[in-house]
C-alpha cells in the first residue's frame, strides 16, 4: 500500500486533473483499486465537482429501514462499540445497506451536525460511486472487500479533505448485506483505522450466521413441533439423560401433566413405567426401539392407579450413528384396538343392506334391527343355527354409534373351558404358566370404542357367567392377575340358538345375566317362515359363487328349494348352492345337481338326519315324473338347452364303493381326478359320492 505522504497527495492531485480532464499521463502512481474505481465513476457520469444531492423520500426511507430491522440491531451494537474507541476524534460511522443507502449515522454532534449540512450526509443518502464516486462505501461495495480511501485518493473534489475506511459484512449465503464505515479528516489518516472497521464488519458477520443458524433451528424446531402436535399419539423426545425436549399436547393430557412443568425435566422424576422406581430402570426400557408394547405408567407419588397405554420408542442417530435423543410413542389401547381390528379382522363387513329378502318376515326382522342399532342397550339375537345372527350383529354395529370401532366376535361355544375368562378378560404378565411375558388384552379391551358379539352365549360355562356380567354392569374388566379394573365403553350383542328360559330354569344360565343381555331381544325367523326369499338368496349365491360365469338355474330345481323346510337355514342354502354350481354341467343347475336331501324330502316329504345316504340320488321313477319332466323343460328365466336332460350313467363306468374311495385316495382327495380316473365326469362323481355317502374331505 502507498504509503500517506504529502508527496503522494500532490501526485494523486495532478494525475485526478488529468483524469477527469481525460489527458494522457502515467498513473502508475495510483493504487490499481484507485484508478479502477475512477474510471467506474467517470463511466457512471459522477460530476467529480459536486455530490449527488437525491435522498430517499420519507415514505422511501421508512420501506428501507422496515426491511432491514433485523440488520440495523445487529450492527448497531458495533457502532456504539467503535464509537466508544473514536468518541471526540473527529471520526463518525456510517451503516449503509447493500445498495449503498445510508441508513444510520454515529458520531459526535458537532461533527454529525457539519456533515448533514455540508455533505448531505444524512439517512436516506446514497453513497454507491455510481452516485458520489470512489468513496469508502461504495467502492467496498464495489469490491466486495474492505478498503481505505485516502483525501486525494477521491473522486469528487468535497471528499478530499476526509479519509474513509470502509468494509462490507456479508449474511448467511454469502452475499453483502451492507457495510461499515469509519470518515474523519485526512490529515488523521492511520492504518488501524481500517483495522478497527473490518473487525466489527467480521463480527457482524459472523453473528448474521448464528442468528440465522439460530433462525433455522428455531424454523426446524417450529416444524417439528407442529407435525409433533398434528400427530394423534402422544410424542416425548428426550435427550440421552432423559430430559424432556419437546412434548406434545396430546402426551400432556395422557400423563395429566402441564408444560412448564415438564419441559427440560428429567421425564422419570413425574412418571413411572411398569412400577420401575429408579432412572436407570425406566431409561433400560425405553433405550431398547419397540413398537407398541403395552405398559402401566403411573404418575410418581400419585394413589391414582396407572394408566395402561401401547408405546413405542425410538432412537434418534446423528451422522456417525450416535444416538442423540430418544421418541417416546404414547397411544391409547382403544386406538390401538381399532389399527388391530383393522388389519386383523376385527371388523365388520355387513350392513343392512347385506340382509337379503322381502318377504314379510324379513323386513320386520330388517326394522327392529336398525331400531336396535339406534340405541346404545345390549341386544339379545335368538334363532337356529344358519339364520345369520353373526350378519345381523355385523349390520347393527355398522348402524350404531360404535360402527368407527372394531367388531370382535366370540364363540363362546368354541373356547376352551380352561381359557375362556383369559379370553375374553385378558391376562397380566406371569398371571400364569405359558402366559406370554408380556401379558395380553382379552376380547372385551379389543372391542373397546366399539362392540363384542358373543356368539352361542347358552353355552358359556356357569362360573365364567358371573364374571361376564360383573363387566356388562359394571362397564369396567380386571385382567387376570391384574389388581386394577380398566374402564372399557363396549356394545354388548348376544346370540344363541338355544332357549335361554329353559336354560335358566334348568341353572344352567344365569338370570340375572339373562335378563341383563335380554334389554333388545331380536327372533331371527327361520328360513321356511320367509316366504319367497329363498328364490332371491339363491339368486345372490349363484351370483357370489359363480366367480363370473352365468350360472342357471331349472324352473324345477328352483321349486325344489322353494319347498325344501331348510332344516340349516340361510348356512344350508348357501352350501347348497356352492356344491351344486361345483358339479353342474353347462352352467345350468338342473334338479339333479341338488343334494340328496332335498331329492328325499321331494318325494317322501321326510327331512333325512344329518349325514344318512340315500341309495340313489334320483330314482329312475322320477323321470318321468312332475317334477321332472322328461324333455323340453325351460330354464329360470332362460330357454332350455336341448341337451339338458339328465343323462343316465355311461355302460361301463366303473363305480363301486371300494373303486372311487380308491381312487380319491390315489387323487388325494381331488374329485376332479379321481372322476376323471374313473371315466366320470365331476357332477357324476359327486351324484356317486353322495350315493355312497362317502366324505372326500377325509382323504385329502
Amino acid at each position: 500500500m502507498k504509503e500517506y505522504t504529502k508527496n503522494y497527495q500532490e501526485a494523486l492531485h495532478d494525475l485526478w486533473l488529468h483524469f477527469i480532464r481525460g489527458e494522457e499521463a502515467d498513473y502508475s502512481v495510483v493504487r490499481p483499486e484507485i484508478l479502477d474505481s475512477w474510471k467506474r465513476s467517470r463511466d457512471a457520469g459522477v460530476n467529480p465537482y459536486e455530490p449527488m444531492r437525491r435522498i430517499l423520500s420519507p415514505e422511501e426511507l421508512n420501506i428501507r429501514i422496515n426491511a432491514n430491522m433485523d440488520l440495523i440491531d445487529v450492527v448497531r451494537p458495533y457502532m456504539e462499540r467503535l464509537y466508544s474507541v473514536v468518541k471526540n476524534s473527529g471520526f463518525y460511522i456510517l451503516f449503509c445497506d447493500k445498495e449503498g443507502y445510508l441508513l444510520d449515522l454515529l458520531g459526535d454532534p458537532e461533527i454529525v451536525d457539519h456533515v448533514k449540512v455540508h455533505s448531505l450526509m444524512v439517512a436516506g443518502a446514497n453513497r454507491r460511486e455510481s452516485a458520489v464516486g470512489t468513496n469508502g462505501i461504495g467502492t467496498c461495495l464495489a469490491m466486495r472487500k474492505p478498503v481505505q480511501i485516502w483525501g486525494e485518493e477521491h473522486y469528487l473534489l468535497p471528499h478530499k479533505s476526509y479519509v474513509c475506511s470502509g468494509a462490507p459484512f456479508f449474511n448467511n449465503n454469502g452475499d453483502i448485506a451492507g457495510c461499515l464505515n469509519l470518515t474523519g479528516r485526512s490529515a488523521d489518516v492511520h492504518p488501524h483505522t481500517l483495522g478497527m472497521v473490518i473487525s466489527a464488519a467480521d463480527g457482524i458477520t459472523k453473528e448474521l450466521s448464528i442468528r440465522k443458524a439460530y433462525e433455522d433451528i428455531e424454523l426446524i424446531s417450529a416444524q417439528r413441533n407442529s407435525i409433533i402436535q398434528s400427530m394423534t399419539s402422544g410424542i416425548i423426545l428426550l435427550n440421552n439423560a432423559g430430559r424432556v425436549i419437546q412434548v406434545n399436547d396430546v402426551a400432556l393430557n395422557m400423563l395429566d401433566l402441564r408444560f412448564e412443568n415438564i419441559l427440560g425435566r428429567n421425564l422419570f422424576d413425574l412418571i413411572s413405567i411398569d412400577g420401575r422406581h429408579t432412572l436407570e430402570d425406566n431409561m433400560s426400557v425405553i433405550s431398547r426401539e419397540q413398537y407398541n408394547k403395552e405398559a402401566s405408567i403411573s404418575r410418581v407419588g400419585s394413589l391414582q392407579p396407572p394408566k395402561r397405554f401401547h408405546i413405542s420408542t425410538q432412537s434418534v442417530r446423528d451422522t456417525s450413528g450416535l444416538r442423540g435423543s430418544i421418541i417416546l410413542r404414547l397411544n391409547e389401547s382403544s386406538r390401538i384396538n381399532k389399527l388391530a381390528g383393522s388389519v386383523s379382522g376385527f371388523r365388520a363387513r355387513y350392513t343392512f343392506d347385506s340382509i337379503i329378502g322381502t318377504s314379510e318376515a324379513t323386513q320386520r326382522l330388517t326394522d327392529t334391527c336398525r331400531k336396535s342399532a339406534a340405541s346404545d342397550s345390549n341386544i339379545l339375537i335368538l334363532g337356529e343355527s344358519g339364520t345369520g345372527k353373526e350378519l345381523l350383529a355385523q349390520a347393527i354395529h355398522q348402524g350404531s354409534s360404535f360402527a368407527s370401532g372394531p367388531f370382535v366376535a366370540v364363540n363362546c361355544a368354541s373356547l376352551p373351558r380352561n381359557l375362556v375368562e383369559s379370553e375374553l378378560f385378558g391376562y397380566e404378565k406371569g398371571a400364569f404358566t405359558g402366559a406370554n411375558k408380556d401379558g395380553n388384552p382379552g376380547k372385551f379391551e379389543l372391542a373397546d370404542g366399539g362392540t363384542i358379539f358373543l356368539d352361542e352365549i347358552g353355552d358359556m360355562p356357569l362360573d365364567v357367567q358371573a364374571s361376564l356380567l360383573r363387566v356388562i354392569q359394571d362397564r369396567e374388566v380386571v385382567r387376570i392377575g391384574g389388581k386394577y379394573p380398566k374402564s372399557i365403553n363396549v356394545r354388548v350383542i348376544a346370540a344363541t340358538n338355544k332357549d335361554l328360559h329353559q336354560a335358566v330354569a334348568e341353572k344352567s344360565f344365569r338370570e340375572d345375566l339373562y335378563y341383563r343381555l335380554n334389554v333388545m331381544t331380536i327372533e331371527v325367523p327361520p328360513l321356511r317362515n320367509r316366504a319367497g326369499d329363498v328364490r332371491l338368496l339363491t339368486e345372490y349365491f349363484i351370483e357370489v359363487y359363480g366367480s363370473g360365469r352365468k350360472i342357471q338355474i331349472t324352473p324345477q330345481a328352483m321349486e325344489i328349494m322353494e319347498r325344501y323346510p331348510w332344516p340349516g337355514n340361510v348356512r344350508q342354502l348357501e352350501n347348497t348352492i356352492e356344491r351344486a354350481i361345483n358339479i353342474c354341467e353347462q352352467n345350468t343347475i338342473q334338479a339333479e345337481d341338488l343334494p340328496s336331501e332335498l331329492l328325499r324330502y321331494e318325494t317322501s316329504g321326510q327331512i333325512p338326519p344329518a349325514g344318512q345316504a340315500f341309495p340313489q340320488a334320483i330314482p329312475a321313477a322320477q323321470a318321468a315324473s312332475p317334477v321332472f319332466p322328461a324333455g323340453g323343460e325351460r330354464f329360470y328365466g332362460m330357454p332350455a338347452y336341448p341337451d339338458a336332460a339328465p343323462q343316465p350313467p355311461k355302460p361301463g363306468i366303473r363305480s363301486t364303493r371300494e373303486e372311487i374311495i380308491a381312487a380319491l385316495e390315489e387323487a388325494a382327495g381331488n374329485v376332479t381326478q379321481a372322476g376323471k380316473a374313473l371315466g366320470m365326469s365331476r357332477r357324476t362323481m359327486y351324484r356317486r359320492l353322495e350315493q355312497f355317502g362317502i366324505d372326500y374331505e377325509q382323504y385329502r
